[in-house]
């Protein structure tokens, strides 16, 4: 049996940035990060053993003052850094440098058209509502932004008005092209920002590539991170033989019967490599 780790799964940039971030901050002392740092279980347990507390935005409002919070790669919206100032909290920033870029473009263009009085202009956002980074990003219009996900949601916008449209950094770029097309078709009044991660974007094909050059994927990922179920989706696309998992112990050898079994494992962009190893120790013993 052959057992490979996929080379270009694991952590993205950000998330890379964000746990080292992270380690070095807590040989300084207590810290708290708002938020799972990263939408992995495994990872975070491994932080939390090291002190990291996690905490939520109840708790955030009620911490000491001098006390040390981490902002995970997401981001953050507005409202987060004043109730930190007001609290006199120190702020570790470890926004993804990807998503504050996008954060400011946004901002820039709420504040330039807020007061087209005229016609009021849509700022959309192609993303995942509630998740974390579109919070984030909403956060940058006061609020006012509409999330769609696809374009069976276009009824949410007003064809009428201007529409300015944005995208989750971690979203598919088809599913961007095809929305940019829909719309223009419905508008003539459209400006559109291809603001999706290339870096991340890349892996599917990569990683689809990996998935057919072996019989069995073991796609290792978090339950809470919604670019591990969209990853896992295109890895099943290329092979039917891919199987979740988020920890070594929820291998199913019974899926090997071959000997000369080509067996893959991969991840996503908030999968640790640490994981990814233990997962092939698990099937080397086996």
């Amino acid at each position: 049996m052959s057992i490979t780790i996929d080379q270009h799964s694991g952590f993205c940039f950000g998330v890379t940035r964000a746990i080292q971030a992270a380690e070095s901050e807590l040989q300084k002392g207590a810290l708290c990060c708002l938020g799972d740092i990263v939408h992995n279980g495994q990872e975070v347990a491994r932080l939390e053993l090291q002190g990291l507390q996690t905490i939520d935005y109840d708790d955030l409002r009620t911490l000491p003052s001098h006390s040390r919070v981490l902002l995970r790669a997401h981001g953050e919206p507005p409202a987060t850094y004043w109730i930190a100032q007001q609290r006199g909290i120190e702020i570790i920033d470890a926004t993804c440098p990807v998503v504050k870029k996008l954060q400011d473009r946004i901002r820039a263009c709420y504040e330039t058209h807020r007061n087209d009085e005229s016609l009021p202009p849509q700022i959309i956002i192609y993303g995942q509502p509630g998740h974390a980074e579109v919070i984030g990003l909403q956060g940058q219009t006061n609020n006012t932004a509409i999330v769609i996900e696809s374009v069976d949601q276009l009824d949410r916008i007003d064809f009428s008005r201007p529409i300015y449209l944005f995208s989750q950094t971690t979203k598919s770029v088809e599913g961007f092209q095809n929305l940019v097309k829909a719309i223009h078709e419905k508008s003539s009044n459209f400006e559109y920002h291809d603001t999706i991660c290339r870096s991340v974007a890349n892996r599917v094909k990569e990683l689809q590539d990996f998935a057919r050059a072996n019989d069995i994927v073991f796609f290792v990922g978090g339950t809470k991170s919604s670019n591990a179920k969209v990853l896992f989706n295109h890895c099943k696309e290329a092979n039917e033989n891919t199987y979740f998992i988020s920890s070594p112990d929820e291998v199913d050898l019974s899926k090997i019967t071959n000997p000369d079994t080509r067996v893959g494992i991969c991840g996503a962009t908030s999968t640790p490599q640490w994981l990814m190893e233990a997962v092939s120790e698990r099937l080397s013993a086996f």
